[in-house]
């Protein structure tokens, strides 16, 4: 799988475009800022874009989504949780349990609230690769103290999901830089903290 990160925007968040090979199918993960330079990018490399893949629907993940499906005429896709709250248009709900193929590569979606309701991640096993949005990051969790944040469900996400990934998983979050997880299991204070929470 190749990755390409673009960071944009005060919060320096993170979009990822990914594809598997040269001039195949590719998915748009979270283009929160500058649409042209992701849209130059993906013409550039002959790419076709398969869809737009949010993992929740704050405005810095999901701000150039609109401008990119309007002219790839490609579907947005996001948790049903989600849409409820993405002042955009929702083409595609996605749920715990989904898989979405990229040229015959398979990507699993996990539902991981917390952050908020319904933040997802996508779980590529052949690459042992996870995108995580703002769930966890490589020496913290994603922030809880927003409208439909909860510290419960971070710690069942931890708990029930985070905690299965193996160690030479890569995590590629929403702001800062990727991690494995035997980095994060090291590093990740708050991580181990809902581990240890009853």
């Amino acid at each position: 799988m190749e990755i390409k990160r673009f960071v944009g925007g005060s919060l320096e968040s993170n979009c990822y475009i990914i594809n598997k090979q040269d001039r195949g199918e590719c998915y748009i993960i979270d283009p929160g800022y500058e649409p042209k330079r992701i849209i130059k990018y993906v013409e550039n490399n002959c790419l076709v874009v398969k869809g737009i893949i949010l993992t929740h629907y704050h405005h810095d993940h999901v701000g150039g989504a609109p401008k990119i499906s309007d002219h790839f005429d490609c579907p947005v896709m996001m948790s049903f949780e989600d849409s409820l709250r993405y002042k955009g248009k929702t083409d595609v709900c996605l749920k715990h349990g989904d898989s979405i193929v990229m040229d015959g590569e398979i990507l699993d979606i996990v539902r991981t609230p917390g952050h908020t309701k319904g933040s997802i991640c996508i779980i590529s096993d052949a690459n042992k690769v996870v995108f995580t949005g703002d769930t966890i990051f490589d020496t913290d969790l994603g922030r809880t103290d927003f409208e439909d944040g909860s510290d419960k469900e971070m710690i069942w996400s931890c708990k029930n999901i985070i905690d299965k990934w193996p160690n030479e998983y890569r995590i590629y979050p929403g702001h800062d830089e990727s991690a494995t997880m035997k980095q994060v299991r090291t590093y990740n204070k708050e991580f181990l903290q809902c581990l240890e929470t009853d």
